[in-house]
């Protein structure tokens, strides 16, 4: 640090007070420019090993705090995607009847929702794929000719179109017995409570890691004044503004908060496009619908550049937060 030439920068008044009126200061304050006048006798230590271990500290919690949020972003994201795909198809259930032909009613079931106002088409699954869809829970090999095996018909929603899915429901009901009609409300609404559930949990753990932060740099920034009280003990007494020496361990920490977060955060964002370049091999079949696109996106990755910053003004601010509680304790 440099030596306080312009003292006025750094007293309470705007001028430094009269020798005459205060002379022992003045002893005081030729000390203070003698210690701050050497480069190991700055405020605030630029490299120590507490200042190091900070480092650590911060690049740590902003990985964490990046793998939140970005864990965050992907469910939404994922949340999103299956609801839009959900909302664009329904299915229709014909259920066999010893009294009724079923391929007759599922004829019937798809030319009933075809002309329907905003179907883009329907499709009837065959007996066959309707008994395929069987197979992970009953297992292949078996003969299924004489279970009443329902048949499925997927509805396409045309884009941008809201049909009728209730009156639909109705003339399924009065002129084909047997047949029901699936929205997947009930799924949509699951999947609306289950983002909203991650989203509140990663902001627990974000308050958390935020909160570990804030702890971590008050005690850094109290070992910090305490290694050089002497300075700051003479710079107190001689009248050096609360604002100077705590804009000087602002300063510090605000950098020690960049790199720390730099580090962390660049870790985060270079794991996250590490794994949207996996993703096509990471997911398959019916894990695909699933996960979905596992990679953030330029709003993620701005998210965690945003948190870097967010992480540096909070190390910041806590820092110059305890020096004024720290100096107000020695008034």
């Amino acid at each position: 640090m440099s030596t306080m030439a312009a003292q006025h920068d750094y007293y309470e008044d705007d001028a430094p007070p009269s020798e005459e009126a205060v002379t022992p200061a003045s002893s005081l304050r030729a000390a203070a420019e003698r210690l701050l006048g050497a480069k190991e006798a700055a405020i605030v230590p630029a490299d120590s090993i507490s200042g190091r271990a900070l480092l650590a500290v911060i690049a740590i919690m902003t990985f964490l705090a990046a793998l939140t949020l970005g864990a965050v972003v992907l469910v939404r994201s994922a949340a999103g995607e299956w609801q839009s795909a959900v909302a664009r198809e329904v299915t229709i259930q014909v259920r066999p009847s010893e009294q009724r032909d079923i391929e007759a009613d599922v004829r019937a079931a798809v030319a009933l929702t075809s002309g329907t106002a905003g179907i883009a088409g329907a499709r009837a699954y065959t007996k066959e794929e309707s008994a395929n869809l069987l197979e992970p829970w009953i297992g292949s090999g078996l003969s299924l000719n004489d279970l009443p095996i329902p048949r499925m018909i997927v509805v396409r929603v045309a884009p941008g179109e809201t049909p009728d899915l209730g009156a639909l429901r109705q003339k399924l009901a009065a002129q084909i017995p047997g047949a029901t009609l699936d929205d997947h409300r009930g799924w949509v609404e699951r999947m609306r409570a289950m983002a909203r559930n991650a989203s509140l949990a990663g902001l627990a753990v974000l308050a958390l890691v935020f909160a570990a932060t804030m702890l971590s740099v008050m005690f850094a920034t109290r070992g910090a004044m305490s290694t050089n009280r002497q300075i700051i003990e003479v710079l107190h007494v001689i009248g050096a503004r609360r604002d100077f020496i705590a804009g000087e361990f602002q300063r510090h920490f605000l950098l020690l908060g960049l790199k720390g977060g730099a580090v962390g955060g660049g870790a985060a964002i270079a794991l996250f496009a590490l794994i949207g370049l996996m993703s096509d091999w990471l997911k398959g079949g019916a894990e695909d619908s699933l996960f979905g696109n596992l990679s953030l996106g330029a709003a993620g990755y701005g998210a965690i550049i945003g948190l870097v910053v967010l992480v540096a003004g909070v190390t910041a601010g806590m820092s110059r937060l305890t020096v004024h509680r720290t100096l107000q304790s020695l008034d």
